[in-house]
């Protein structure tokens, strides 16, 4: 992840959604009350998919990607280990992101009545399966 961190002056721009991972977001959504956006984010802060109606996804995915830039360099500097997931309380709500595996992270909108623990315990299994396609999709052969 910390490479795929630190490669953000790289392309922004989302290819098309896997929609695989597109499932996983909007299974999430469904399961979890008051979650209002999912999102897919790779290397870079480039957008794999979304399921974030009337979010502005691509600046989002872009501006959480380098949030979590500083939150693995102080998860590192605090000898906590390797980053994991991070949360963010606003007035209007939560933005959390969690680990997807080594490159992808996945980053979720909920409202402030959100169970924050259900919240939790879903995105982290989401998460666990998105990083299980991002490798698999690695090991695919590209067409180009």
């Amino acid at each position: 992840m910390r490479r795929a961190l630190k490669q953000l002056a790289g392309a922004r721009q989302s290819a098309a959604a896997d929609p695989e991972v597109l499932r996983e977001l909007r299974m999430l959504r469904s399961r979890v009350p008051h979650l209002t956006g999912a999102l897919a984010v790779g290397a870079g802060g480039a957008l794999l998919a979304e399921d974030a109606p009337g979010a502005r996804s691509g600046p989002l995915a872009a501006l959480t990607a380098t949030v979590l830039a500083d939150a693995l360099r102080l998860a590192e500097t605090a000898d906590r280990g390797r980053f994991r997931e991070l949360l963010v309380r606003g007035e209007s709500g939560y933005v959390a992101a969690y680990a997807a595996g080594p490159a992808t992270f996945l980053a979720v909108l909920a409202e402030p009545r959100a169970n924050v623990g259900r919240v939790h315990l879903e995105a982290r299994r989401t998460g666990a399966r998105i990083a299980r396609l991002a490798a698999g999709a690695d090991e695919r052969p590209q067409d180009g």
